[in-house]
């Protein structure tokens, strides 16, 4: 509304702001009592001021009407303005940013169509790596009996793919199944032992590209059998891709 006011007051000729308030401006226009200069012709005060004292911005005169208007268009020139830089530049990294994101969801598409390896090594970080060491390790606080520890780990220069190929051996071997995701291979008996199946995952750490750290461990099943088992088939069994190992001791029967 306000302004409306004012840009009504400069159309005819006279300064917006001559009262330091515009509640009286409001009140002046609101009821059509505004003055003209005697520039503006008694055809464009009827043709044009009339339409624009009406308050109501639904029913004032449109700026196309007002365009369209033989006063306003006596002597008017369109001019057309050129493209800006920024336009163009603004064009360009629209057109940048569309063309990205075709490149993106074509190659999602291709993706989709390539098969993806269930295969991603876990990455340690350095926390990791300095908790690897006896002098950090806090299980002690909290296990009454080492021995009874289900947990083993060893180190391997090998790449991961040669560490699952010899994971899925050993499954095949001893008639486990053998299951993939992610950083884990997943092991699981067939024969129903004094507790259950055996289950055991086997974790693959990243250190490096070339170092990897895998994290043995009992998901379930008896804790002898996993301990018969690690000795007499798990550790002979990766004997030739293990650098050293760190657990599996023994446990109680």
């Amino acid at each position: 509304m306000v302004l409306w006011n004012y840009s009504l007051r400069s159309s005819g000729g006279f300064s917006s702001f001559p009262r330091p308030k515009h509640h009286g401006i409001v009140q002046e226009d609101y009821r059509r009592k505004i003055q003209v200069s005697e520039m503006v012709s008694s055809r464009g005060k009827k043709a044009s001021f009339e339409g624009f004292l009406i308050p109501h911005p639904g029913s004032r005169m449109s700026t196309e009407k007002i365009m369209k208007n033989c006063w306003f268009r006596k002597g008017y020139e369109q001019i057309e303005t050129p493209p800006s830089p920024q336009g163009q530049a603004r064009s360009s990294l629209i057109r940048e940013v569309h063309a990205a994101f075709d490149d993106e969801s074509k190659s999602k598409e291709n993706s989709t169509v390539a098969p993806r390896s269930p295969l991603r090594p876990t990455r340690y970080n350095a926390f990791d790596i300095i908790s690897l060491s006896e002098g950090f390790d806090l299980s002690g606080l909290f296990e009454k009996d080492k021995n009874r520890r289900h947990e083993a780990r060893f180190t391997t220069t090998k790449p991961a793919s040669m560490i699952v190929s010899k994971f899925e051996q050993i499954a095949m071997a001893e008639s486990f199944s053998f299951k993939k995701k992610d950083g884990t291979l997943m092991l699981e008996g067939s024969r129903e032992g004094r507790k259950g199946l055996l289950a055991i995952d086997a974790e693959i750490c990243e250190v490096t590209p070339s170092f990897y750290v895998v994290e043995v461990k009992k998901k379930s099943g008896d804790s002898f059998e996993y301990k018969e088992f690690c000795d007499h088939e798990l550790k002979p069994s990766l004997e030739d891709i293990v650098w050293a190992w760190q657990g599996c001791e023994q446990p109680e029967v």
